[in-house]
C-alpha cells in the first residue's frame, strides 16, 4: 500500500506578501519577546556562517547564514542567509538581499521561505527603538542618522513613530543619496559626521564602513549610541562610554572581524563580569535590561553604546510572526515538494 506524501507545502512570500503581512505584527514587540526568551535560556543562537569574497571589479562581497530557534508554546526555528555586495547601489540593487526560512519544529522540513531584505532590516530597527525606549536619555529631540541606505530608511520607519517630536539629521558620504532620503523624511542634512552628531540625544550608525571615525568627543552628554554598523566608533568610544550594551556576548567574542572581537582580542575589552587590566568591561546585553538583571543607563548624562552583533533568533522570531500573519490573510504562494 503506498503511503500518501505528506511533505508540507514550502510557502514563498515575496517583499509584497511581507509587506502586507507586517500590516499585522510589532517588530518591537517581537524584539522585546524573544530577547527575554532568550534571557531566561529559552533560545538557542549557534555562530554564524561567514563567506567573504571580493567580486571581479574588487568590490567587497559576502553572504551570512544566521540560525537560530525560539522556544516556548509556539516554537519558531528557522535560517537567515542574507547576501550583499558594496557593488550592488552602483548596479541599481540594494546592497543587501536573501531568504529567511522557517523550518517545522517537529518534522524539520522548510515551511517557509521569506524576503529576508525587510526582515533582517526592520529586525534591527526594532532593537534600535527597544534600545531607545530602555537606554536612552528622557526627552530626545534630536536623532542623527549616519548612512543613509535601506537600513537608514527602516530605522526613520520606526523612530519617526517612536520619538515623533524628534528632529533628524541625516549624513552619508554620497550627498545625493543624503539629500534624497532627507527630502523624503523632512530631514535636516549635514555634511560631514561630525556635525550631524552634534547635540543629538540617539546617534544611529547604518554605514558599511570597516574604519572608525567617531570619536568620543564628539558626543553630546548623554547621548545613546546604536552602532548596529559595528565599525563606525572608535575605541575610545568603548572604552570612555559610561555604559557598554550588546546584544550576545558569545556572538561578540566568536567574531575577530569587527571593533569589539578585535579589541577582545588586544584584550583592551572584557566579558561582562569579568576584570582585566586595561581592559573595558561590557557592562551587559540589552536582554538583561529587559529581564531586569541590569538597571541600564545610571544617569541622564551617561553616554551610553549599543552595539549589537546581530542575532538570528531576532529574524527567525520576526519571519515566525510575519509568516502567521500571511497565513491568516491567504498570502504567499504554496510551492509542493
Amino acid at each position: 500500500m503506498a503511503i500518501p506524501n505528506a511533505e508540507p507545502a514550502l510557502r514563498v512570500l515575496r517583499r509584497d506578501d511581507v509587506l502586507a503581512a507586517a500590516a499585522d505584527v510589532d517588530p518591537v514587540a517581537s524584539v522585546e519577546a524573544t530577547l527575554l526568551a532568550h534571557a531566561r535560556g529559552a533560545t538557542t543562537l549557534p555562530d554564524e556562517a561567514y563567506l567573504p569574497w571580493h567580486t571581479a571589479s574588487g568590490a567587497f562581497a559576502r553572504s551570512l547564514a544566521l540560525p537560530g530557534a525560539v522556544w516556548g508554546d509556539r516554537p519558531a526555528v528557522g535560517l537567515k542567509i542574507i547576501n550583499s555586495s558594496l557593488d550592488n547601489p552602483g548596479r541599481g540593487l540594494p546592497r543587501a538581499q536573501g531568504w529567511t526560512f522557517l523550518f517545522d519544529p517537529d518534522t524539520a522540513r522548510p515551511i517557509a521561505m521569506l524576503e529576508a531584505a525587510w526582515i533582517s532590516a526592520t529586525r534591527t530597527a526594532a532593537y534600535t527603538v527597544l534600545s531607545a525606549r530602555l537606554l536612552a536619555a528622557p526627552g530626545v529631540d534630536r536623532v542623527a542618522v549616519l548612512g543613509c541606505g535601506a537600513l537608514a530608511e527602516a530605522h526613520l520607519d520606526l523612530l519617526g513613530a517612536e520619538l515623533p517630536e524628534a528632529s533628524v539629521v541625516v549624513h552619508d558620504l554620497d550627498p545625493a543619496r543624503a539629500r534624497a532620503l532627507a527630502a523624503r523624511r523632512r530631514a535636516e542634512v549635514a555634511d560631514d559626521p561630525r556635525t550631524a552628531v552634534d547635540g543629538a540625544g540617539l546617534v544611529v550608525c547604518t554605514t558599511t564602513t570597516t574604519t572608525g571615525y567617531l570619536a568620543l568627543d564628539w558626543l553630546a552628554p548623554g547621548a545613546l549610541v546604536a552602532h548596529v554598523s559595528l565599525d563606525d566608533v572608535l575605541p575610545e568610544v568603548v572604552t570612555g562610554a559610561d555604559l557598554v550594551v550588546v546584544d550576545d556576548w558569545a556572538l561578540v567574542a566568536a567574531d575577530d572581524r569587527r571593533l569589539l572581537g578585535r579589541m577582545l582580542r588586544e584584550g583592551t575589552l572584557a566579558a561582562p563580569g569579568e576584570s582585566r587590566p586595561g581592559a573595558r568591561t561590557v557592562d551587559a546585553t540589552l536582554a538583561d535590561v529587559v529581564a531586569g538583571a541590569h538597571p541600564g543607563r545610571a544617569h541622564e548624562g551617561d553616554v551610553v553604546l549599543s552595539n549589537p552583533f546581530g542575532m538570528g533568533v531576532l529574524d527567525v522570531a520576526l519571519a515566525a510572526a510575519v509568516h502567521d500573519a500571511a497565513v491568516a490573510r491567504g498570502l504567499g504562494t504554496l510551492l509542493d515538494p
